[in-house]
């Protein structure tokens, strides 16, 4: 295997072309990610403001004490992704920024954080 030439400012133009690549095919699978929501097994991408505002009110109801205490900062990301709706008039999750939502999505549990 030939190892990779390296230019003034970074890797070759194909190895940058892979990245992206790679980074738009987990962008598609997270947004092709199933989950229930709404009373409705749904795509991520297919999530309403509603959806998404109902789902951190559901949450931060749940946190009490003790092991449900994990859950606050899920139902934290859920509401934060509201916001981010609403500031840029999303209609549902595929209409945000691919970068601001590939941030977001391991915080909102809708991909295991590292996977």
């Amino acid at each position: 295997m030939a190892r990779p030439r390296w230019r003034r400012g970074g890797l070759r133009r194909r190895a940058v072309a892979e990245v992206t690549e790679r980074s738009d095919a987990a962008y598609e699978r997270l947004l092709a990610t199933r989950l229930y929501i709404g009373e409705a097994d749904r795509c991520f991408g297919e999530v309403t403001l509603a959806e998404a505002g109902a789902r951190a009110d559901e949450l931060r109801a749940a946190v009490g004490w003790g092991p449900t205490v994990r859950v606050a900062p899920v139902a934290r990301a859920w509401r934060e992704l509201a916001i981010a709706m609403e500031r840029s008039r999303a209609a549902a999750v595929r209409d945000l920024e691919a970068e601001e939502l590939m941030e977001l999505a391991p915080r909102l549990w809708v991909v295991l954080p590292g996977g």
